[in-house]
């Protein structure tokens, strides 16, 4: 018998929604259902073979032993020069700090920033991390609105009116995970604008779906607002642009001032991100890109399928994602709650989606659905959801 007493930041924490769908979705499977995942976030396609072929050169002939902490210093300057001729700043290697995928950067910017008696503010719905990251720094959780009439956008007056003296954060994401939004460009210059009158307050901006932005969509990096650069973290990294979740490959560019915090954390935490992979990322970057368009073209593809395919729903309406590979469907017209909804597709008609109330209150009404996933199997997921809405609306 014991009487062991967690740490409550630890012991509230939520589960992901799409990790417990997948593990949900792979039981039925595994129990021989023909179940169609469109949960999960992650791209269907294989890594460039180049990139494979440095990964796998790396753990056979070596290095085998730790890298700096913050990542390998040629990685580091390829990443420096890669961001900073995307978008035309200047990025010092020594500011790109290597981690073991993007919500590393979201767990440390949390841990930098939060504490007792602080706040951080967070897109809802967003992704849930989010969330929880804030609340395991000991950190008040403040969501700001992702509104459906703005294009899954936030109005920057009304993100801005919700700073206190007791903010210290604010994480952006565009593109957006769970609704496919891209923030409009007059709301990024409003929100800067504002936030010159409030210099205790960092932005963490998620850009880790910058390369799958749509035509038409107007994506602009924080980074490129000279007012901000000096507290601005920018996340991104491998696992969406290259296909290679599993890799664990991300990076933050920091701040210089808070580098040394972060290396902390790091030596305390994971040492360094394996050399393999990091190998791997090196060839992903330094390498040729036309592996990437064509991800992105197949996306736009499936996109398009997708929102037609909705539309024809009774009582379900799905605006046009501009990024990522993900649609959120309003389906408060079906009468039917988002997590109800879900059970039954998965439940009834083998199809795994997300409930919108995962990534936050304001995302009741609505399911994500990810188009990362081959046309075909997208099309049967349709035609299954279309037959069991339509007999239930």
């Amino acid at each position: 018998m014991t009487d062991l007493k967690l740490n409550p930041a630890v012991a509230n924490l939520e589960e992901e929604g799409a990790f417990f769908v997948l593990d949900k979705a792979l039981k039925l499977k595994a129990e021989g259902r023909p179940v169609i995942n469109l949960g999960i976030g992650q791209p269907d396609f294989a890594p460039p073979a180049h990139v494979l072929e440095a990964g796998l050169k790396a753990v056979r002939d070596g290095p085998h032993g730790y890298t700096s902490p913050v990542g390998m210093p040629a990685l580091r300057e390829a990443v420096a020069a890669n961001v900073s001729g995307r978008y035309d700043v200047p990025v010092d290697a020594d500011q790109v700090v290597i981690v073991p995928g993007g919500k590393v950067t979201i767990f440390f910017a949390c841990m930098v920033f939060g504490g007792a008696g602080t706040e951080i503010l967070y897109p809802d719905p967003g992704f849930p991390p989010y969330r929880e990251a804030i609340r395991a720094a000991s950190a008040k959780p403040v969501p700001y609105a992702i509104r459906e009439d703005r294009n899954f956008g936030f109005d920057a007056d009304e993100v801005l009116s919700q700073i206190t003296p007791a903010t210290r954060l604010i994480i952006i994401n565009s593109p957006a995970n769970p609704t496919g939004g891209v923030v409009e460009t007059g709301e990024l210059d409003k929100l800067a604008l504002g936030l010159e009158a409030h210099p205790q307050v960092a932005i963490l901006s998620d850009e880790i779906y910058s390369h799958l932005v749509f035509e038409g969509s107007g994506f602009r990096s924080l980074l490129q607002y000279p007012a901000l650069t000096d507290r601005v973290i920018l996340l991104d990294g491998w696992s969406k642009t290259f296909a290679m979740t599993g890799w664990r490959l991300g990076y933050g560019i920091w701040p210089m001032s808070l580098v040394k915090a972060v290396r902390g954390l790091i030596t305390v935490d994971h040492s360094c991100v394996n050399v393999a992979a990091q190998f791997a990322g090196l060839a992903a970057i330094e390498g040729p890109m036309d592996e990437i368009d064509r991800m992105r073209a197949t996306f736009a593809e499936r996109r398009d399928a997708v929102v037609a395919g909705l539309n024809k729903m009774p009582g379900v309406t799905c605006r046009v994602p501009g990024g990522a590979f993900y649609a959120f469907p309003n389906i408060t017209g079906t009468g039917i709650g988002s997590k109800q909804l879900a059970d039954r597709l998965l439940m009834e008609a083998n199809v795994a989606l997300i409930p919108g109330d995962s990534f936050g209150d304001n995302g009741k009404g609505y399911l994500r659905l990810s188009y990362a996933a081959g046309l075909d199997e997208i099309e049967e997921a349709l035609d299954r959801m279309q037959a069991l809405i339509g007999a239930s609306v």
